[in-house]
């Protein structure tokens, strides 16, 4: 079996450690899991699991208390530079300048 090494913000491998310890797994065997879905080439239906997200985000299914509107998803994109700012908030700042 091979090993992979991620680089995971401190915060969030916290808060997965201790829901997986909750939930009596590990956070290795939910990563093993989640890339075994992913590698899968093709669900019941004949979408593949990035398909069925991208259906999800498209139709903005977003879990909410009833009577509560629904809120747009962030793209893919905003997501990501959202992640950046916050991470390294100097490289942003050098490329706003440019």
């Amino acid at each position: 079996m091979a090993n992979l090494t991620l680089a995971i913000d401190d915060d969030l491998l916290r808060a997965a450690r201790i829901k997986a310890v909750q939930e009596g797994t590990s956070v290795n065997e939910i990563c093993r899991e989640a890339i075994a879905r992913y590698a899968q080439p093709a669900q019941r239906d004949g979408e593949d699991f990035m398909a069925q997200l991208r259906a999800l985000a498209a139709r903005n299914i977003v879990p909410r208390a009833p009577g509560v509107a629904a809120e747009p998803l962030q793209s893919r994109s905003e997501m990501m530079d959202e992640a950046i700012a916050e991470r390294m908030p100097t490289l942003m700042a050098n490329l706003a300048k440019k």
